[in-house]
Formats: structure tokens, C-alpha cells, sequence
């Protein structure tokens, strides 16, 4: 590493004013001395000074977490965990990748940021990379064009709007309604109005109704309730090949077939929200490969993993939906910046090679025997095991958040989705021997239950 990085290595692991008690303490354990109290204390310290100060929309465990590195995050206390959470599917290649920190240091000294009002360097590569490997993958069979955004949420909104303006491209007169929109039942697509109200959950959309107008849901894996709902008035249908947020469901290949003809139809575009599910995390580019050439989608959209915890988020057009956008007519500050863009770009080359993604396949095959023995042991408990690649569910027959404290205690982080089902989604670079040693913890978890 140059000295120049080392230097920016060690101005960057300056400390935050509310850490310095902690980290005088973590020092003092290197060292040999046991401050377990006083490190707690620090922790207690830091949440305590800043809880104050930050809106509170998320509930969270007393713990700070400061640094990780490949599969695992440590504490102010120097504790250990093992990740199977990745952000929620996000650091596909782990904590502390060192070619990361390289490309946001160099890039950070070049141009972070310069609108969307030029071109820059890595937006276009970025955009081309990705067209081309979907193009060279079973999936997207007509990928063509990439809008960037910051989020998954926004990469699902740009989505929406491009459907609804392909819907009055596409209407054979100015008075024609094509705006309607279905999604599906324990789908999630984001928190945005659009995505949100594509997200027909109660508890997301209570608070913040009414919703915008347009929107119907069908039951995920059920052709015949799309029938009844879809008409000359839809411009589109979205769908997540595999539910995350829902519970790790996936969608049949006859299903996602009968889908692509019903929408042919009608007219209305198909979009696959793979933000969760895509870029390796189903051992495959993308999820939806498993249709075959009778289920491509319109629009694609992603996120999670494109930046492996840089904000960033994508939205993929045929060349048929681009012919409808114009200038003007959707925008982002932020996104497409060279930062961003250029740190996808490294992200998206390691993800999609054949010997990356044969390594998830050979290691979703660990999971599912691991799964297998906890559901053979616990039969009253695991109910059904649904997942492929690495993003799996498992699911209980009571409330998981027993197990999930449990397993934080021992060193393993884990989250749920839907109801009563854990979710496991690790880094896609994790061991073999990692994955053994989630299971174990796992086991004793799910044994205090």
C-alpha cells in the first residue's frame, strides 16, 4: 500500500468526539487489561449523547459496532460477529475490502462529485458493464439502457415513473387511461410514496395514507388473481422473483411465464425488482435466469450489493421503454456520481464472474444441508427451509426474536423477514468454515428456544 494511503488510513481512523473513552479502553484491552464495565460504560456513553439527537424509525440492540473486516463486525468491547446479515444483503464482498478502500481514496482525491450536468468517467463504463453482463447472462434478454439513482428505493421509483410515461407512450390515444399498476402481497419495494404504495403492507402504509392512486395487488404465485385485476388500463406489473422482506419466497417458472404473457396482452411492461436478490446473491447474476427466455422483464432494478455499502442504485430499460423517456422527464442530483459509480464498476466485475458465482452455488449447497440437520433436529420448530444461493429463510413455528438475541449474544448476527422466519443473507465471499461455525451457533440458538 502507498504512503499516501496508509496516511489517508490513518487520518481516517481519527475518532468521533463521543469515542475517545472507548477507544482508550479497546487500546487497554489489546493490551492485556480487562475494562469490560468501562467499555460497556462507553457504549451506554454513546448512545446515551447522541440517541437524543437522531430520529428514532429503527430499533436497535445496545451495541456499537466500529469496524469489520471480511465476514465479521466487532463492538466497542473487541466482541466478535460472525455476519449473516451483510447489511441486509448488501456487502456482497464483506467488511474492510481492501480494493474498495483503494478506489475511494483515489477516486475521493480525483472527483467525488459533478452532477448530472456533464458526463464523468465511470458513470458510462459502469452503465455498459452492466448491460453487458446481463446480456451475457439467461436473463434480460433485451437490456439496453441504465438510469442511476442513490438507493433501491429510488432505483424502484424511477421504475414506476418510466412505466407510467411508457404508459401514455403507448396509448393508442391521448384520452386512454394506462396507469394502473399491480404489485403483490408481502412484496417490499421501498419507502418512497410510489414504492411504498407498491408495498401492500398495512403496518408501512397506515401511517402515511392515502396512497398514490393506481395501484392493485394480486397474490404472489397465483396467475389467476392477476387475471382479475389486469386490464387495458395497466402499464405495468412489478414483482421480486424472490421475496426478501416477505419471508424468502420465490416465484414458479410457470407463474413468472403466465405473467410475461398476460402483460403482453395488455401492453404493460414487466419489472423485476432484483434489488435484494440480484448480483450473485441467488448464485446467479440475477434471480430471474431461473424463468428461462418466456419470463424477461422491461424494466430491472437494483441496488444491495452494486455498491457493496456505497449508496448507490440502478434502473435497467429495454431500448422500447427508453424511446418514451425524455429529457427532463426524471433526475437525481447525486446519483451517477463518479464515487459511486466507479466503486460499482469494481463491485460488479468480482460479482459476475463464472467462478465467483460458482462459488455461492457450491456454498448455497452448505446452507441447505446445515438448514436440512436443524430441521430434522428442531421438527416442532423449523417448519420449512425456502431459499437458494445465499439468501435463505427459515421458518419457525414462534416468534425468531428469542434466537435472534440469543445468536447476537454468542457472535452471530442474524435478522427475520415476514412472519416468524429468519433470514439469512451472509457476504458472498463467506468460508466454508464460517458458514460451519454460523450453523453451530445457530443450533445452540435455536436449542434456547
Amino acid at each position: 500500500m502507498s504512503s499516501a494511503i496508509r496516511a489517508a488510513a490513518r487520518r481516517a481512523s481519527l475518532h468521533p468526539p463521543y469515542c475517545s473513552q472507548a477507544l482508550r479502553f479497546r487500546s487497554a484491552i489489546r493490551h492485556g487489561s480487562s475494562q469490560p464495565a468501562e467499555v460497556q460504560d462507553a457504549t451506554l456513553k454513546y448512545i446515551r449523547e447522541t440517541d437524543p439527537h437522531s430520529l428514532t424509525t429503527y430499533a436497535r440492540p445496545e451495541m456499537v459496532l466500529y469496524k469489520g473486516k471480511g465476514c465479521y463486525l466487532y463492538d466497542y468491547n473487541e466482541k466478535k460477529y460472525l455476519d449473516f446479515t451483510a447489511g441486509i444483503a448488501v456487502n456482497a464482498l464483506g467488511h474492510g475490502d481492501i480494493e474498495i478502500a483503494k478506489i475511494l481514496f483515489d477516486q475521493a482525491m480525483t472527483v467525488i462529485h459533478t452532477s448530472n450536468l456533464y458526463y464523468n468517467e465511470w458513470s458510462g463504463p459502469l452503465a455498459k458493464l452492466l448491460v453487458d453482463r446481463t446480456l451475457a447472462t439467461k436473463g434480460m434478454t433485451q437490456a439496453s439502457r441504465v438510469f442511476f439513482a442513490n438507493s433501491g428505493t429510488e432505483a424502484n421509483e424511477a421504475a414506476l415513473k418510466f412505466a407510467r410515461k411508457f404508459g401514455k407512450y403507448a396509448a393508442k390515444n391521448a384520452s386512454e387511461e394506462k396507469f394502473e399498476i399491480i404489485s403483490f402481497y408481502h412484496s417490499f419495494h421501498g419507502r418512497t410514496f410510489g414504492s411504498l404504495t407498491a408495498t401492500p403492507n398495512e403496518k408501512y402504509q397506515k401511517p402515511f395514507k392515502p396512497m398514490v392512486p393506481g395501484f392493485k395487488y394480486a397474490t404472489y404465485n397465483d396467475i389467476d388473481s392477476v387475471d382479475s385485476l389486469i386490464s387495458d388500463k395497466t402499464c405495468a406489473v412489478i414483482i421480486e422473483p424472490i421475496q426478501g422482506e416477505g419471508g424468502v419466497y420465490t416465484a414458479s417458472k410457470e407463474f413468472m411465464v403466465a405473467l410475461r404473457q398476460k402483460c403482453d396482452e395488455v401492453g404493460a411492461l414487466l419489472i423485476f425488482d432484483e434489488i435484494q436478490s440480484g448480483l450473485g446473491r441467488s448464485g446467479h447474476v440475477w434471480a430471474h435466469e431461473a424463468f428461462g427466455p418466456g419470463a424477461q422483464p422491461d424494466i430491472l432494478t437494483m441496488a444491495k450489493a452494486l455498491g457493496n455499502g456505497v449508496p448507490i442504485g440502478a434502473t435497467m430499460v429495454t431500448e422500447r421503454v427508453a424511446e418514451a423517456i425524455k429529457i427532463g422527464d426524471h433526475g437525481t442530483t447525486f446519483g451517477g456520481n463518479p464515487l459511486a459509480c466507479r466503486v460499482a464498476h469494481y463491485v460488479v466485475g468480482k460479482l459476475t464472474t463464472p467462478e465467483f458465482l460458482s462459488s455461492v452455488q457450491d456454498k448455497s449447497r452448505i446452507f441447505k444441508a446445515g438448514f436440512d440437520k436443524l430441521m430434522a433436529k428442531y421438527p416442532n420448530l423449523v417448519t420449512e427451509i425456502r431459499g437458494t444461493g445465499m439468501i435463505w429463510g427459515i421458518q419457525l413455528s414462534t416468534d425468531p426474536t428469542p434466537a435472534v438475541n440469543a445468536a447476537r449474544e454468542k457472535g452471530l448476527l442474524i435478522i427475520t423477514a415476514g412472519t416468524n422466519t429468519i433470514r439469512v443473507v451472509p457476504p458472498l465471499i463467506i468460508s466454508e468454515q464460517e458458514i460451519e461455525e454460523g450453523l453451530q451457533i445457530l443450533d445452540a440458538s435455536l436449542s434456547s428456544l
